[in-house]
């Protein structure tokens, strides 16, 4: 893929266009409840229930809203399905991503205004959330949810800005409920602006390019509070975030979005799911358990470009795991290098959601003490990031995208009577179902969970019996012979 701005999603479909395989045109109409899920099912990968593996982004052009009489309207999902085409998109490779958003965090570039009648060209009013192809996934979902939505926000009483996907149900014409992970930025504005006695202004996109959504993704201890989101997508792709103004709130909006819902965040509580206890599949795999009471947002009006492209993710499957991954990856490396034990590569495995299955691999050992040393560090990682569960420590020689080297490394490297390491009751991430005394008695609360370190490194004093053979390239064959030319007769 050739160097270019993929500043909005429509640039970044353009360079998939010509690539074969990665980019896939529905035009088949199918509706928004239950029928983008299931047909693309097939190509979400894990964790969605087999059978089903890593495939295409798919542009389905005509899904029909839950509203009777509503236009079809386009719907994208899959577009960061698999971690190459993810960092295809920002023109480099799913090993070096991580340490050029670490690059983009040093060296922020701020957004830049522009003109409200740069973008938009249509908004509803009122609004009716109903119009929009917003898909179901299942029978038991809540409703349709906003699955790839990003919120931006203005924290009141900093003014630092925060870009950030959420869960968000519909619950009427104008209602969603959200779900925030409480202790990050959105509810900090969220509380801030309670205390002062007014709503919070946001503005929700649906629609950006591929710098914003994986600067959006980032945890707090890559990206923290006091740091804007934009100016770090802007790094990351290479020129500003365009910025303007919302049309019926006092907040702003990115320029180029395909949809921005204008609203404002108000206290609640509201169930998520008066009828029953889903929420919708998570990210683990597993259906989610909805919200007795959650904050909701009153949408006031809503922008779109023309032919909007709606962009939602699967709930369970790579794609959220990958945009997930990248952010968890380059927070490792930025910890690991600070306490001065770098590592060359951090891989946050989409079997772990993106979050709770690392593999970390080390340089190669030079004394006996570097044995020590990575166990330590190990152990520092899943004491430091809260939703690591399980790390492998790997050798130079593995492949840490490689299942099959994984688990060759695990199966000729480990004992496990000496090289796991257990460590009991640590805080963890309660969508993990595991995480639960009613699993494990050992644990003290919901939320808890045993971590685990896999040493699939070679202790130093045994690297010599544990080396790996290349094989050996024959030599070029030799220059053809020119021909000889015959001798020259003598005349007699």
């Amino acid at each position: 893929m050739t160097r270019r701005r993929l500043a909005d999603l429509r640039t970044a479909l353009a360079a998939l266009d010509p690539l074969p395989g990665e980019l896939v045109r529905e035009q088949q109409e199918v509706p928004a409840r239950f029928g983008v899920a299931s047909r693309y099912a097939k190509w979400a990968g894990t964790p969605a229930p087999p059978p089903t593996g890593p495939g295409p982004a798919v542009l389905f052009e005509r899904v029909t809203p839950a509203a009777q009489d509503a236009e079809a309207r386009a719907v994208l999902i899959g577009l960061y399905g698999t971690r190459h085409r993810a960092a295809a998109l920002l023109d480099t490779t799913p090993a070096r991503l991580p340490h050029q958003l670490l690059d983009a965090v040093a060296a922020p570039l701020p957004p830049v205004r522009v003109r409200p009648e740069h973008t938009a060209t249509r908004t509803d009013l009122p609004p009716n959330l109903n119009t929009l192809p917003i898909p179901v996934l299942t029978d038991a979902d809540a409703g349709p949810y906003l699955t790839l939505g990003a919120v931006l926000a203005t924290n009141p009483e900093t003014g630092v800005r925060n870009l950030s996907v959420h869960r968000m149900c519909v619950q009427g014409p104008d209602l969603l409920t959200i779900w925030m992970v409480p202790g990050r930025d959105l509810e900090a504005a969220h509380q801030a602006a309670q205390r002062q006695g007014r709503t919070l202004p946001v503005a929700i996109h649906l629609g950006l390019g591929p710098a914003l959504m994986l600067s959006s993704c980032c945890p707090t201890s890559l990206v923290p509070e006091e740091l804007d989101e934009l100016a770090v997508a802007g790094a990351l792709g290479g020129a500003p975030v365009e910025l303007t103004d919302c049309r019926t709130v006092d907040a702003e909006c990115i320029a180029h979005a395909e949809y921005v819902l204008e609203g404002e965040l108000l206290p609640g509580p509201l169930p998520e799911n008066p009828r029953g206890p889903a929420a919708t599949p998570e990210f683990l795999g597993y259906q989610g358990r909805a919200h007795p009471g959650l904050p909701t947002v009153r949408i006031l009006g809503i922008t779109a470009r023309e032919g909007a492209i709606l962009q939602t993710v699967s709930g369970p499957g790579h794609e959220q795991s990958v945009l997930l991954g990248f952010g968890m990856e380059a927070a490792v490396l930025a910890h690991l290098r600070d306490r001065g034990t770098p590592a060359r590569a951090v891989h946050a495995h989409t079997a772990g959601g993106g979050q709770l299955m690392l593999v970390v691999q080390w340089p190669r050992k030079t004394s006996p003490t570097d044995d020590k040393t990575v166990r330590q560090a190990a152990e520092s990682v899943l004491d430091t990031f809260r939703m690591a569960k399980t790390l492998l420590s790997v050798d130079e020689d593995v492949d840490p995208e490689s299942d099959a080297d994984l688990w060759w490394a695990m199966t000729t490297r480990l004992q496990a009577d000496q090289d796991i390491t257990v460590l009991p009751d640590r805080e963890g991430f309660p969508l993990d179902p595991t995480q639960d005394p009613a699993y494990s008695p050992t644990l003290s609360a919901v939320g808890r969970t045993a971590k685990a370190h896999f040493d699939c490194t070679v202790p130093h004093e045994h690297l010599a019996r544990f080396h790996r053979p290349r094989f050996t390239e024959p030599p070029p064959p030799p220059p053809p012979r020119a021909p000889r030319r015959p001798a020259a007769r003598r005349p007699r």
